[in-house]
């Protein structure tokens, strides 16, 4: 369950492969929500909406894991809206608030399906920031992917001032799709994105962003 086109592109084209060829038999993106009813595909939905997708898919079927990947910039706070942890990790070292926030969910949609229910079965990822931290994996292939070579040492720079490419910060003015669109004004997240993860591939990715990394190795044991 994703929240936005370029992660269902993600899953779809870059882990679904990935994952088949690990043992799954079927691997597919869902948006969270009803996206024919929205103005614009994608979006963080507020955590009670979100969690009646997560749990009417975990009842549909006891044979079916679901996963979910969203952006930990973004993730909705306020009391009314907000996913569970949220709040408290805004005060977090930058190493625990994701993980803070995925144990939170576990707890709620464990909460939600009661006695019986195989935790194993829901398996979320807070990605650090954002999808768009994961191009600063590898900055020569980024730039080659987007065909724009000459910013490779402008996208290295970026990322030599951070420890890995899931520390590059989450302010609304230096998130990393800031970043690369101060640098590329026609960046286009669902198709340039997706040609720079490609470019990029899985296993550089994953020696970059262990967070990412831990969670995908938590869906390969489980097939």
């Amino acid at each position: 369950m994703v929240e936005g086109e370029t992660e269902e592109r993600f899953v779809n084209q870059v882990l679904a492969p990935h994952l088949h060829l690990k043992g799954f038999g079927d691997v597919s993106a869902r948006l969270m929500g009803n996206a024919r009813q929205r103005s614009r595909r994608g979006g963080i939905r507020p955590w009670q909406s979100a969690k009646r997708d997560i749990s009417r898919h975990l009842r549909s079927d006891q044979g079916v894991t679901v996963a979910l990947l969203v952006d930990y910039y973004g993730l909705p706070v306020s009391a009314s809206t907000g996913w569970p942890g949220r709040s408290q990790a805004r005060h977090m070292r930058v190493d625990q608030n994701a993980l803070h926030v995925e144990r939170s969910l576990k707890d709620a949609v464990d909460s939600d399906l009661g006695p019986g229910f195989d935790s194993r079965r829901f398996a979320p990822c807070i990605m650090l920031h954002e999808f768009e931290a994961m191009l600063f994996s590898d900055c020569r292939a980024f730039a080659i992917a987007i065909d724009r070579e000459e910013l490779e040492g402008n996208f290295q720079e970026i990322r030599d001032q951070f420890a890995s490419p899931e520390h590059i910060d989450d302010s609304p003015e230096t998130a990393p799709s800031k970043r690369i669109g101060s640098l590329v004004p026609d960046y286009s997240k669902p198709i340039d994105g997706i040609l720079a993860v490609s470019q990029i591939g899985l296993p550089r990715i994953r020696s970059e962003c262990q967070h990412f990394s831990k969670w995908l190795s938590q869906l390969e044991a489980l097939a």
